[in-house]
């Protein structure tokens, strides 16, 4: 089996937030991963449709030909690509993103300058994630969880808690001292708190066709 005529959305990269005109918070994350795990499921025959943030990774020009992409810079802008796009056509939905989990509460209208420095004043963002299964209760939702500094009972815990807060199917829980280029060691989770490692990027998008394919075909 494939995921042929299965429609699936992938986020992917780093999401911006404002401190002034010129100025923004944003991620070290290049969505590389995220294009990774789009390309894989456009070669097993899925209709990929991909919001790619404002990342390093590298689009190659059957990219363009052979998926829909949409590019964001801003929390905003992912935020509105979501509202605005009907989210109930996906089988499933993988939400890759780094989003930003803080924005500022005063965006300064030009530009700060001040030999003292300045503050800036932070609020949380809303979870697009909680956002995207609201608007599509049935698609396959597939979170992902980073966490820096932990040990991995630490990470399984956290990261299921955070599956079942979200009602997902999956999370792909990933520790950043464990990520390097093409080794990336995160562990898929299901509901039921089973956890399968993948130990390098193309690992991860070999468990997650599998996956998509078995709950996709039933």
């Amino acid at each position: 089996m494939s995921l042929a005529g299965k429609n699936i959305l992938v986020t992917a990269g780093p999401t911006w937030t404002a401190v002034d005109r010129v100025r923004v918070l944003t991620s070290v994350f290049s969505g590389e991963t995220g294009l990774r795990i789009a390309r894989s499921l456009k070669d097993q025959g899925a209709k990929v449709t991909l919001f790619m943030g404002p990342g390093r990774a590298k689009f190659q020009t059957t990219d363009w030909t052979e998926m829909n992409i949409e590019q964001f810079f801003y929390y905003d802008e992912l935020d509105s690509l979501l509202k605005t796009t009907e989210l109930k056509q996906f089988d499933a939905i993988l939400h890759s993103s780094a989003v930003s989990d803080f924005q500022s509460s005063d965006v300064y209208q030009g530009k700060k300058s001040s030999k003292s420095g300045f503050n800036i004043p932070l609020i949380p963002t809303e979870k697009l994630v909680d956002k995207i299964r609201t608007a599509s209760p049935d698609s396959f939702l597939v979170k992902f969880k980073l966490q820096v500094g932990l040990s991995r009972q630490e990470l399984h815990d956290i990261a299921l808690n955070s599956l079942k807060a979200s009602d997902a199917q999956l999370i792909v829980a990933n520790n950043l001292d464990e990520m390097d280029g093409e080794t990336h060691q995160t562990y898929l989770i299901d509901p039921q708190g089973q956890s399968t490692p993948a130990s390098t990027k193309t690992s991860l998008c070999e468990h997650l066709i599998s996956r998509l394919i078995s709950a996709l075909n039933h």
